[in-house]
């Protein structure tokens, strides 16, 4: 679950609702089959969808993320874990009920001052404190950002290497690499690379 931070600032209602909805489709199809009911805007600046592993949420979370932010749209995740008791919609994520979707949305409300990626685990709370941890951290780094230092890191992050980075933007991969330090890119992948591998692991245990 997610939604967009401060959206009533923008003056520009209609131009933000049509980027928005770009963004939620863009995702939906870089992500094939990995959602079981696809990213839907619920109501206003909300969206949810139902991923069949916290591992492919994560991802998506981290793509839409950047993708709004290239829009200066800011926006905040919740990961979690849920049961659907009642038939899956493969077309919109809605109407469907089952354990866990409360939850997540009690911490989506919450809005947590400066939080990006929150995590929903009912029956880990431990674990869920610790995503949480990793998650203010990855907030941080990416608040820090400029806008050269945001696309190079995706880029890297997306095995792009830094000469090849450089080649497209023009300049010397010294440049390059001058902008993933400056970015924490070292620091940024370890922490993705840390909840990916918990979520990973989480989602091994629940099958």
């Amino acid at each position: 679950m997610g939604d967009l931070v401060d959206s009533e600032a923008f003056k520009d209602t209609r131009n933000l609702h049509t980027a928005f909805n770009a963004a939620v489709a863009r995702q939906n199809a870089a992500t094939g089959s990995g959602p079981i009911s696809p990213l839907t805007i619920t109501l206003g600046d909300e969206f949810q969808g139902v991923y069949r592993a916290m591992e492919h949420a994560a991802y998506a979370a981290r793509d839409m993320r950047s993708d709004l932010m290239d829009q200066g749209i800011d926006c905040r995740f919740v990961i979690g874990r849920v049961r659907i008791d009642t038939p899956l919609n493969p077309e919109r994520a809605w109407n469907m009920m089952g354990p866990g979707l409360s939850d997540a949305r009690d911490i989506l409300n919450a809005k947590a001052a400066g939080l990006t990626y929150r995590f929903s685990l009912p029956d880990q709370p431990d674990l869920a404190q610790l995503l949480d941890a990793l998650g203010a951290g990855l907030s941080v780094i990416e608040r820090s950002w400029t806008d050269i230092q945001r696309r190079d890191i995706r880029a890297h992050l997306g095995s792009a290497s830094a000469e090849a980075i450089a080649t497209r933007r023009g300049v010397s991969p010294r440049a390059v690499y001058k902008s993933l330090k400056g970015g924490e890119y070292d620091a940024y992948n370890r922490q993705w690379t840390a909840v990916l591998d918990a979520v990973a692991t989480h989602d091994k245990r629940a099958q």
